[in-house]
């Protein structure tokens, strides 16, 4: 009777466990052997069929890789970061935007009180105002990254996430994006689509089009304590990006957008 009393909670402590996924690789040596190991951490995850298999077609992202190990603009002085980013056409281009774009965005700060200055800060700086969203198979870039032993605890919520939006439907398995996995007109990790993604025009959320893109990225700065009105300093960007040097320059295109 004890045997079988021990045998059974041993049992319970298993199912309980979570799933531990392969250890981390420096080289796409390993990276098939990992992703048949995470394929029961995702499941234990909640993750469904359509999500397994996308899972199962990514590939192991040598571009994702290179571009992780060369991230140096951050580096630059405000000055110098904000020539290289393009910030005076930015700031010239954006309030364009906002006056050919002004019932989208008074229907966004409406409903998330953000004004259009921040958003159309991020949306230039991110992709040129929807021109460069990168061409990187996401899924693949995200398992890269989650595979790789610089950051695997951060990018397995990433890949988690990528691959529950591929079972909604949100993300495929051939969906593109940036190299580290962002996709859409603002540029936004899976982590963040699932948590913050909106309907910006009642079509479904779909990051490529402008009116999701702007309305979740108000939805994620309002879910981040964002200020409702200017100006604006580099502290209130800090949970978009975590560069000094980056949330500095946001600050100061947001604020020349609005007029502060």
């Amino acid at each position: 009777m004890m045997r079988r009393i021990i045998l059974a909670m041993a049992a319970v402590a298993m199912m309980a466990a979570p799933a531990v996924a392969a250890s981390c690789g420096k080289t796409g040596a390993g990276f098939e052997a990992w992703k048949d190991d995470f394929a029961s951490v995702a499941k234990a995850n909640g993750v469904g069929s359509r999500g397994l298999s996308a899972l199962a077609k990514t590939s192991y992202a040598t571009a994702t890789i290179k571009a992780d190990r060369s991230q140096h603009s951050f580096k630059l002085s405000l000055e110098q970061f904000m020539q290289k980013r393009g910030a005076a056409t930015i700031i010239s281009r954006g309030k364009k935007m906002k006056a050919s774009n002004a019932a989208l965005f008074a229907k966004i700060q409406k409903k998330y009180g953000v004004a259009p200055g921040p958003l159309i800060a991020i949306w230039g700086m991110e992709t040129a105002f929807g021109a460069y969203m990168g061409n990187q198979n996401t899924v693949s870039a995200v398992a890269t990254l989650a595979y790789d032993c610089r950051r695997p605890e951060f990018f397995t919520e990433q890949l988690i996430s990528a691959l529950k939006l591929v079972d909604k439907g949100v993300l495929s398995s051939s969906s593109k994006g940036a190299m580290h996995g962002e996709v859409g007109q603002t540029q936004f990790l899976p982590k963040n689509v699932f948590l913050y993604g909106a309907d910006g025009d009642g079509g479904g959320i779909n990051l490529n089009n402008k009116a999701d893109a702007l309305a979740s990225t108000a939805r994620f700065l309002k879910g981040h304590g964002f200020p409702r009105s200017g100006p604006y300093s580099g502290g209130d960007f800090a949970g978009w990006n975590a560069a000094s040097v980056y949330q500095k320059a946001l600050a100061i295109m947001a604020n020349k957008i609005d007029g502060h």
